[in-house]
């Protein structure tokens, strides 16, 4: 499975089940990149050759925007908060 960058919104209680399940996760917290734009963390998940889990609508609609553009990157996965 893809390395995950978790998006500052998430949990902790995510983080941890997926660890616990074995998943390489690192949080935004952990790589001091709090408080950071949408397209920031997303070159931040590329560079890290991750892909991002998050909550947020917005960032998702900047991922749309970038693979309609034929950017590369490591993939999205969203989960509204309130379905998780």
């Amino acid at each position: 499975m893809t390395p995950l960058y978790m998006d500052e919104h998430v949990p902790r209680a995510i983080t941890i089940g997926l660890r616990l399940r074995g998943i390489d996760v690192i949080t935004v917290q952990e790589d001091n990149f709090s408080s950071r734009s949408d397209p920031e963390l997303l070159d931040r998940a590329i560079s890290l050759k991750r892909a991002i889990f998050t909550h947020d609508d917005d960032l998702l609609i900047e991922a749309t925007k970038r693979h309609r553009a034929g950017q590369i990157f490591y993939g999205v996965i969203y989960a509204h908060h309130l379905r998780v």
